[in-house]
């Protein structure tokens, strides 16, 4: 077993999601028919090999919790160790930085027994492999390893300037767009040892900013943090736009390979469903439908999650339909995200744009 251990954060949420986190935290959110984005981060950990993994959390984690349950999907429900949900113990809830979400689980961080840890965002969409980030992190003499890209995350993101020997020399906080350097993806490996060090550096300057404090205060330390370059597909999703955006990559079927490897798979909470059925007039063009589904009607250009139900005559058009959604016959629907459970009575037409896709909370009647 690989000495590394997972603490993945699951403690915020965008507001720009919106209504998509109304009821979730954003690590919860379903994604590419099936998924959450949590799945990404415990499946790459458990492709490296890793069982024992913390999930901090902090608040409207009710859906996190139903669907991660022991970790039996991810083969980390174990007697000692395994998978350990972490919520905000002894705190009003909430928390003003990483390092704030980090030091109310450092009774945890200490009782940790492999030398390593692997801090990520759980609601990162990227199949990355930490197995190979953990051999480059040992073998570099960094003092930490930051996962980063050459593009440009959605949002406000930090972007890691280089020196000759390809360590950080300094760090562009909050920027947008490309620019200078690489991106982080806000996945580190770096020894316990390390992290309890960043964590008390912050603690004693009462600072609550990993990157500006913690990683600014290591580098300015004389530390090492090196870089690992992840080449493939990855979505950052901080607002409704990227989700939507980032639903309608999984149409393209290279970017869907990058993100679902065969050698690395994607690993979500079971659901029994029978096949989808399509009735005798239904068509479907270039969209993802889950199992469980009935659809009787049209649908082009749409991702469709487990069992929902398309009436005669609907059209669906450049939708993101959730779990048990329920379009009655002769629905319009172009550009719109539904949420779970929602109803969508007979005859209604439903509009958004591309860059403005029009969100139906979940459990609503329209």
């Amino acid at each position: 077993m690989i000495n590394l251990h997972g603490l993945i954060l699951a403690d915020r949420s965008s507001r720009d999601l919106r209504e998509l986190v109304m009821c979730r935290t954003s690590s919860s959110l379903p994604f590419a028919g099936r998924y959450r984005l949590i799945d990404f981060a415990l499946s790459n950990l458990q492709n490296a090999g890793v069982r024992d993994v913390g999930v901090i959390m902090q608040r409207d984690y009710q859906s996190l919790l139903d669907h991660i349950g022991s970790g039996k999907e991810w083969d980390m429900s174990r007697k000692r160790g395994g998978l350990r949900l972490l919520p905000p113990f002894g705190s009003n809830g909430e928390y003003e930085g990483i390092v704030d979400a980090l030091e109310n689980v450092r009774g945890y961080i200490e009782d940790i027994k492999q030398d390593y840890v692997a801090l990520m965002r759980g609601s990162l969409a990227a199949s990355i492999d930490l197995g190979d980030v953990m051999y480059r992190h040992v073998h570099s003499g960094a003092d930490v390893t930051a996962v980063c890209t050459s593009g440009a995350p959605e949002g406000v993101h930090h972007r890691f300037l280089l020196d000759g020997d390809g360590f950080v020399k300094e760090i562009l906080l909050r920027r947008s767009g490309p620019g200078e350097g690489v991106a982080t993806l806000e996945v580190y490996v770096m020894s316990k040892e390390m992290l309890l060090k960043i964590i008390d550096s912050c603690d004693t300057a009462l600072y609550h900013k990993f990157h500006r404090d913690g990683l600014g205060g290591l580098i300015a330390r004389g530390g090492k943090i090196g870089v690992y370059m992840h080449d493939a597909y990855y979505a950052n999703i901080m607002s409704v736009d990227g989700y939507y955006r980032a639903s309608m990559d999984m149409l393209d079927r290279a970017k869907r390979r990058e993100l679902f490897p065969e050698d690395r798979p994607v690993r979500t909470k079971g659901r029994s469903d029978v096949s989808t059925y399509y009735g005798d007039q239904a068509v479907s063009k270039n969209s993802l439908v889950a199992d469980g589904c009935i659809i009787e009607g049209y649908v082009e250009n749409c991702v469709v999650f487990r069992g929902v139900r398309v009436g005669a005559g609907a059209v669906l058009k450049n939708c993101i339909i959730m779990q048990d959604t329920v379009i009655e016959a002769g629905v319009q629907l172009n550009y719109v995200i539904s949420d779970k459970d929602v109803v969508i009575s007979a005859g209604e037409t439903l509009a958004g744009a591309p860059q403005l896709p029009l969100v139906l909370p979940k459990g609503s009647r329209v």
